[in-house]
């Protein structure tokens, strides 16, 4: 049972609207306003322009479902007993996991302080109806449930129809980008008279790589085929590029749609991927790619931005994570967190809003067998792809991770070596267990 403290008291004219935007694979270096040349993001980069860029800010997993368990949440993924990716495939140990009942999201505290919430996009949190985004606060959903779908036919790599209104399979034509966009649009056009929460996980630029005017690449029962696994590194670049051009394009469509209703400057929104890119993306400077504890896996881009609150093109380097992402929203709206359980993220509104400095902390990471912790400038990573030994990092001084300091730093690797098996137990003693098997036949898609 969710168990609730006592809201500050704020009328619901001084609620802030929030709008969290999440791509998908969106790499460190894939935005002009982090250095990419090749890729035109201009409604991001006058996002970046009119807000505040955020340069060390990660994602807390490497890989989907894990991020998108912690940001829901507040904490880290593993609590929530979702460590790695819930597949498509029923054979797989996975595949009947979701997110849990006694998990408390940010849509369901901020539903129950009177904010309308909808969820537009990749969910991947759950392919049974037990897990659907409307059992876990949003008043609406539109989208997909599996990792990933053909961006035309909305089928996902097991070969199933993957669209949903709410509860429901209700297929509807069009490119998933497009669509996710003109949901967003909608709510904001039919919810702006009253506090909102909005969640836009855009698919791109996640496989299937299919640009706006491509071909439809699976059709139910023929999951991932041929015309999808051929495809040659210059097609794949050239639908990557148009991707990404399309996810920009419905962020500033979002943003107008604010500003049409002139609710902006009462509006929080932020920007960010949830992990690294694969080798079809970039990076920027950074080692490794999705999948891996190098910085490149979950370092990634992240924009806030809402006028006269958030200073017009600042910078910050403040180490921050996606498990802030809850307890900034309900900082801002008023709500206190659960009286039950534990934060693992920190509220960002000084930072955001004044530029102070966060408080030191020390941030984990654990993908598979790899550990990583950050505490200030520094990073181990454990049983990293490619290594026998840790390796430990000054990223002020090394961001691409190349010059090992293990050896010259023999007191600092013990501490922090510590703190990850302190941190192993304290997240095991509190994991939320998952189910061996599928749920009832009726709980089924």
């Amino acid at each position: 049972m969710l168990l609730l403290t006592a809201l500050t008291p704020l009328a619901a004219d001084e609620r802030p609207n929030f709008v969290v935007i999440m791509a998908d694979d969106l790499g460190y270096g894939d935005l002009g306003c982090y250095g990419n040349e090749r890729i035109e993001t201009p409604q991001l980069d006058r996002l970046a322009a009119e807000g505040m860029r955020l340069t060390d800010f990660h994602s807390s997993g490497a890989v989907c479902s894990p991020t998108r368990a912690g940001l829901l949440t507040g904490r880290y993924q593993q609590r929530a007993g979702i460590p790695s990716v819930i597949v498509a495939d029923p054979q797989r140990e996975t595949h009947p996991h979701g997110l849990q009942d006694r998990e408390a999201t940010f849509a369901e505290l901020l539903s129950a302080a009177g904010y309308k919430t909808a969820i537009f996009g990749k969910w991947h949190l759950g392919y049974y109806r037990k897990y659907n985004p409307v059992r876990h606060g949003f008043g609406r959903f539109r989208g997909y449930v599996s990792g990933n779908v053909d961006f035309f036919s909305h089928v996902d790599q097991a070969g199933r129809l993957d669209w949903w209104r709410d509860e429901q399979i209700d297929d509807e034509p069009g490119y998933t980008t497009h669509l996710i966009t003109e949901d967003a649009v909608s709510f904001i056009a039919a919810n702006h008279d009253e506090p909102f929460c909005l969640y836009v996980p855009y698919e791109p630029p996640h496989y299937p790589y299919q640009g706006p005017n491509d071909e439809p690449v699976r059709t139910v029962g023929k999951p991932r085929g041929k015309a999808e696994l051929d495809q040659s590194a210059q097609e794949i670049q050239r639908a990557y590029k148009e991707m990404v051009e399309e996810l920009d394009k419905g962020v500033g469509e979002i943003v107008a749609a604010l500003k049409k209703h002139g609710v902006e400057r009462q509006t929080l929104v932020l920007f960010f991927s949830d992990n690294g890119a694969t080798r079809h993306g970039s990076n920027g400077p950074l080692r490794g790619f999705k999948g891996q504890l190098w910085e490149g896996g979950h370092r990634v881009p992240c924009i806030a931005w809402r006028p006269g609150t958030i200073s017009a093109g600042s910078d910050s380097a403040e180490l921050t994570i996606t498990l802030d992402v809850m307890p900034t929203l309900l900082s801002a709206a008023g709500v206190n967190p659960p009286e039950d359980r534990k934060l693992d993220g920190a509220d960002l509104l000084p930072l955001l809003t004044k530029g102070e400095s966060l408080p030191p902390r020390h941030l984990f990471w654990g993908h598979g067998d790899s550990r990583a912790i950050r505490d200030g400038p520094w990073k181990l990573i454990v049983n990293a792809p490619g290594r026998k030994q840790p390796g430990l990092f000054n990223l002020a001084e090394d961001i691409a991770e190349q010059h090992d300091l293990a050896q010259q730093e023999p007191a600092r690797m013990k501490e922090m070596r510590a703190a990850i098996q302190t941190w192993e137990r304290d997240i095991a003693a509190d994991a939320t267990p998952q189910p061996d098997a599928p749920p009832r036949e009726a709980e089924k898609p």
